[in-house]
């Protein structure tokens, strides 16, 4: 298979963790027979530092024409500790979802036996944790009408028939290629947006009489996910609550560092980490680059190659077994690999097969 790929570094670690992204795809391709064409383009800080616009249009050009993205993080926090900015990093990820109809973002959480120390909840809580997070990312307070002045903020959280329906339509569909159980999270004892996601899904529901379908407030929901997270097998919500959702999820695989995500929709679909650009990092070769890796997995099962998504899988859990790990999941006393290393560890693994 031919395959076009738009890789955006980003800011802050991004440009580290794409490259050991850009390598293990390399080397899957070498090992498969794939070809795999590489363009280059800015975002976020770098793009606002190099030409002013956090998604400019030769990014999007690029982004456009490419078979998918493979994109890193951005985010500086000369904008995070400026309320006045008017144009923010975090500006172009929004755009570039938008302007590419990815309206649908795959998060999903797992736990891996040789960590489940590193999560902060009880071994046997996280134990067989396995679940896919679905969020709505084009929609809601993130694009709804804002306003600001000294005195007065607001952020519309605006949704449509339409654009529920499609997302439920993704979760329904994840449902029944797993364990067909679905839990639509929502606040509807408050909010009038979240009513009508609750009256559609159940509208819906009945279309799929295979899957479970329940219904969750998301605060019950958040505590649900600690208290026993195994609980769950798809859910699918709105943006604001998915943003905030899955990351709390990474308490249930020890760290944000490992976990990937899929956004899908009209245009180009774009693989990335959860995580953040992590500026204060940058540089110092520490940044976990396995979600970033197993993002490149998610690329490759996108296109229907699941054996080379699965070797991608296997190196990773194999350098976790061997301990090939980055500061914050080593065990104590473990040796020290950095982004690199752990990078080239699994790369090698992939080409010795």
């Amino acid at each position: 298979m031919r395959l076009n790929i738009a890789v955006l570094p980003g800011d802050g670690i991004g440009p580290e963790i794409s490259a050991r992204g850009v390598e293990v795809m390399r080397a899957v391709c070498e090992k498969f027979g794939h070809e795999a064409r590489y363009a280059y383009a800015l975002c976020g800080a770098d793009a606002i530092d190099r030409v002013g616009d956090p998604f400019p249009e030769e990014t999007y050009r690029i982004c456009r024409e490419a078979d998918a993205v493979l994109f890193s993080a951005v985010g500086d926090p000369r904008f995070d500790n400026d309320p006045t900015a008017k144009v923010r990093p975090e500006q172009g990820l929004l755009a570039m979802r938008k302007r590419l109809g990815l309206f649908a973002n795959i998060r999903p959480v797992q736990t891996f036996k040789c960590l489940l120390h590193k999560s902060p909840l009880r071994a046997e809580l996280v134990d067989g944790a396995d679940f896919l997070c679905i969020r709505e990312l084009t929609g809601g307070m993130y694009f709804g009408e804002k306003y600001q002045d000294n005195d007065t903020a607001y952020d519309t959280n605006r949704y449509t028939r339409p654009e529920i329906e499609r997302i439920l339509k993704v979760g329904f569909a994840y449902a029944m290629r797993r364990k067909r159980h679905l839990t639509v999270v929502d606040k509807a004892n408050v909010l009038a947006s979240s009513r009508l996601w609750r009256q559609i899904a159940r509208e819906m529901a009945p279309a799929y009489p295979e899957v479970t379908t329940d219904y969750m407030y998301v605060d019950n929901a958040a505590m649900r996910m600690i208290q026993e997270p195994r609980f769950f097998d798809v859910l699918v919500t709105e943006n604001t609550f998915g943003d905030i959702l899955t990351d709390e999820g990474s308490c249930i695989s020890g760290s944000m560092g490992l976990l990937p995500s899929a956004s899908t929709g009209e245009g180009t679909p774009v693989f990335e980490p959860i995580h953040g650009s992590w500026p204060q990092a940058k540089g110092l070769n520490i940044a976990n680059p396995l979600a970033q890796i197993l993002s490149v997995a998610m690329l490759f099962e996108h296109f229907g190659l699941g054996e080379e998504g699965a070797l991608i899988r296997e190196a990773v859990d194999a350098s976790l077994d061997a301990k090939v790990r980055t500061p914050e999941i080593q065990v104590e006393g473990g040796a020290r690999y950095g982004t690199k290393e752990v990078g080239d560890w699994i790369t090698a693994y992939i080409a010795a097969k």
